[in-house]
């Protein structure tokens, strides 16, 4: 993704309805020894890449620890003719500590006040000892929008 092109895509697709699905409802496959394990995971948007707070001492982690491939499903819609959403795939980078202390990381202050925000209404992000943060700056992004298909009546 040398150019920006994909990023304001994304963009384009992340209406407020998505950005909150993306927050909140987030699903990712997570490649494990046993096969794809589906999972749900708190996330954040910066604009460039997907940042996602994860339980260090979970099973998660551990795949990715061995494997940190990862595809992330964000989608909107109820009915057919509304679906629309987008994939993301490549590899997560594991960034600051694990878990995460809450000292002062440059690194992560940006993606902690927004998830802070969104996520708790609050200006800093509280820090449980349990957490820790994994960033995917996607190699590909697939999207689809289902209304721009033509009406077949």
């Amino acid at each position: 993704m040398a150019d920006g092109t994909r990023h304001r895509r994304l963009d384009a697709l992340l209406t407020p309805r998505s950005a909150a699905v993306l927050t909140v409802e987030c699903r990712r496959g997570v490649v494990g020894p046993g096969g794809a394990l589906p999972e749900l995971a708190a996330a954040a948007w910066d604009g460039t890449s997907l940042w996602l707070y994860s339980i260090v001492r979970s099973r998660r982690w551990a795949d990715l620890r061995s494997d940190p491939r990862v595809a992330v499903v964000v989608d909107d819609g109820t009915e057919y003719g509304d679906l629309r959403g987008v994939e993301l795939s490549g590899t997560v980078e594991f960034v600051g500590e694990a878990p995460r202390p809450g000292e002062p990381h440059p690194g992560l202050e940006a993606v902690e006040r927004l998830f802070a925000a969104k996520n708790f209404g609050l200006e800093s992000m509280p820090h449980d000892g349990r957490h820790a943060w994994l960033r995917l700056t996607p190699d590909a992004v697939v999207s689809w929008d289902f209304r721009k298909m033509p009406d077949p009546g």
